[in-house]
């Protein structure tokens, strides 16, 4: 097992399975399916994205560098929490952007019952040393062990 820190942007604890993409979010075209059509396991639509493309992102530990793509980013996150279609978890090994991080904190603030904890600045090592499948734990302090 391998530890990180990381900030804090969302609070929570969950412990899910890993879901690893070395490139950008682009959270309008990989969560189009699951906002529009109805799919409930939130599979990945961008085809740019061949870490994310055709695997379900709902209930995963989903550990990426940023997201990417147009301002709808924040709204695309905050509708996928409210229709239960989110991630376990979102971890970023950079900052978070101002609009993945609009989305998530008006999911925390607004959505009664709804929890999706968010770390950020987790690192580049954290990226190279996580991988699909890999257990994660997501502690309240920003705490996130790799298994």
């Amino acid at each position: 097992m391998k530890v990180f820190n990381g900030r804090v942007v969302s609070p929570g604890t969950v412990t899910a399975e890993a879901l690893v993409s070395h490139n950008g979010l682009n959270t309008l075209a990989s969560f189009q399916k699951a906002l529009q059509f109805g799919d409930k396991n939130a599979t990945c639509g961008d085809q740019n994205n061949p870490d994310l493309f055709g695997h379900a992102m709902a209930g995963k530990a989903l550990c990426l560098p940023q997201t990417i793509g147009s301002t709808t980013g924040g709204l695309v996150l905050y509708c996928a929490c409210a229709m239960g279609r989110q991630p376990a978890c979102m971890l970023f090994s950079q900052p978070i952007d101002s609009l993945a991080g609009a989305g998530v904190i008006l999911a925390d603030v607004w959505l009664d019952g709804v929890k999706m904890p968010v770390i950020d600045s987790l690192g580049d090592e954290f990226l190279e040393y996580v991988k699909t499948g890999n257990t994660i734990t997501v502690k309240e302090n920003g705490v996130v062990e790799v298994e």
